[in-house]
């Protein structure tokens, strides 16, 4: 695989982790940025992440992202069709089951489908990031820490309670008001607000429950998550 990255700005993601990720299970993933660094400044940067993540989900891809992103471009096609098109005899190496860009950090629910594909997959998708973001702010060094972090889900009722955490990000840093407003998230996927054909996530298997019935799961708890969230900064650095 291709990857356009300069030798500097490479993390050592391929290191041996404390808990190796098993494939076949599924993990939350979380990643900041270094020292907080905002990493967003407009709806096109998140975007550009959210892109690169769908792209690099599938394995043994001819092109890097960026080239890929600039061919569709230059062809004046839907990204969605061009990456379709491109990955038609592909098979994925991660299934993404639910995320949130936030400023500083990223949150995402990963099922792992090939040894080594959750490492491959956020080492390519940030890197690529990384890229972009330093040519387009002409900067040069790292952008993310160095490892990012990953718990098991192990449970249905978890894996429940943490798409409910991860989808009240935005509301929690008081952002937006509800999860609605916030693009830059699967929630919208949820609450059946996407159609088929554009949606980045694979959840229907995980879950019990349907739109309205996650959309009342998800706002029922929004103020108080968002009260919790503050008397915790008032003890600890908080990761949310």
């Amino acid at each position: 695989m291709q990857i356009w990255v300069k030798t500097d700005i490479i993390m050592n993601m391929a290191t041996i982790r404390k808990n190796p990720l098993v494939t076949g299970e599924v993990y939350h993933i979380f990643s900041r940025s270094i020292e907080k660094f905002k990493i967003f400044n407009n709806r096109a940067q998140y975007f550009k992440l959210q892109n690169a993540l769908q792209f690099y989900q599938f394995s043994n891809l001819p092109i890097c992202f960026s080239r890929f992103a600039e061919a569709a471009k230059t062809l004046k096609h839907r990204y969605r069709e061009r990456l379709l098109d491109l990955v038609n005899d592909k098979e994925k190496s991660v299934e993404i089951i639910a995320y949130c860009l936030m400023p500083t950090h990223i949150h995402l629910i990963l099922k792992q489908l090939q040894e080594n594909g959750i490492t491959s997959f956020i080492s390519n998708s940030l890197n690529s990031y990384s890229h972009y973001f330093n040519l387009k702010h002409k900067r040069k060094g790292p952008l993310w820490q160095s490892e990012f972090k990953n718990v098991l889900v192990s449970s249905d009722e978890q894996f429940l309670h943490l798409t409910r955490y991860i989808h009240l990000n935005p509301v929690t840093a008081r952002l937006v008001d509800n999860p609605n407003d916030w693009e830059f998230s699967s929630y919208k996927e949820y609450i059946g607000e996407v159609g088929d054909k554009d949606q980045i996530c694979q959840f229907n298997d995980l879950m019990e429950i349907g739109p309205k019935e996650y959309e009342n799961f998800i706002l029922i708890r929004k103020d108080y998550q968002r009260e919790l969230a503050e008397i915790k900064q008032l003890l600890i650095d908080d990761d949310y």
